[in-house]
């Protein structure tokens, strides 16, 4: 760090000298990150500017002749008017659409979308009859997303909060980054899906690529299929009846529960070999002290 000179350095002790220039000795090993929400909370927290909108208000937005920057825009200005319903029509595969909707809001898209839709929200229900490219509902923070067909890789990347569903197939790097919410996939996930997963819970109905999990500090992961291999420090765990529970309860509300139950799914966790920050490389400790 440019703010410690080398005479600083020279009067600290070891333990000091690691701190000053960033590097902890904090060790994580058996802590969980997981933070459980508490679905019966009276309170029900909105931006302060977040326009009222009635969802029996409805009204339809054709976007034939429009930029993605515009459907938004128009979107955003008929919540401003009060309507809590919304259908875009002929949405024509267009790429960021939907995006940084901070509002409760019904948004129904008949047709497909390209990259990045619906990405950044936090609060709408959104359901799109049809396909969706790359990063559907990164970053998302709350709401539901239910796609009708396939979606790209990186499904939900680094999605916060929410559900995140959709009925067919995805590609790979389903959830990377996940910091928390519930992603259900009704088909099968690609290779490295949940790579450095960090919180939340993945659903797939289906079979799993390479590499599963791969570097994951947190969270679980729910197999229906065959998994074609694990990635680095993501373990099998024991599928407990309160699993079992949850699965059959999310399954249900989305219209994806298998026939043969959810006895069959395997469950997915870190195996916490990761969680170790205390020792230096040796480099790095030539380097520093």
């Amino acid at each position: 760090m440019a703010s410690v000179s080398d005479t600083d350095l020279k009067g600290m002790t070891q333990e000091e000298r690691v701190k000053a220039l960033g590097m902890t000795t904090d060790q994580l090993t058996g802590r969980s990150m997981y933070i459980e929400f508490d679905p019966d909370a009276t309170e029900r927290f909105a931006y302060p500017w977040a326009p009222d909108v009635d969802f029996n208000k409805r009204t339809e937005l054709d976007c034939d002749e429009m930029t993605a920057t515009e459907v938004n825009a128009n979107i955003r200005s008929l919540m401003e008017e009060g309507f809590g319903s919304i259908v875009v029509k002929n949405p024509r595969g267009m790429h960021s659409l939907g995006v940084g909707i901070l509002n409760k809001l019904n948004l129904i898209i008949e047709g497909s979308t390209g990259y990045f839709a619906v990405g950044l929200i936090d609060g709408p229900n959104v359901r799109i009859n049809g396909r969706v490219g790359w990063s559907c509902g990164e970053n998302m923070m709350s709401g539901t997303v239910i796609v009708e067909k396939n979606a790209g890789s990186t499904f939900g990347a680094a999605i916060r909060g929410g559900d995140l569903v959709c009925r067919g197939s995805v590609g790979s790097r389903t959830g990377i980054d996940m910091k928390g919410g519930t992603i259900i996939v009704g088909g099968d996930t690609g290779a490295l899906s949940g790579f450095m997963m960090q919180r939340g819970r993945m659903v797939v109905c289906g079979n799993a690529g390479k590499n599963l999990g791969d570097s994951m500090y947190d969270g679980t992961i729910y197999i229906g299929g065959d998994i074609q291999s694990l990635g680095v420090d993501a373990v099998e765990a024991e599928l407990t009846d309160l699993d079992k529970a949850w699965l059959t309860r999310k399954l249900t509300q989305y219209g994806l529960m298998p026939e043969n139950g959810v006895d069959h799914f395997t469950k997915v966790v870190a195996g916490k070999q990761l969680w170790n920050y205390d020792n230096l490389e040796p480099n790095e400790k030539k380097l520093i002290l």
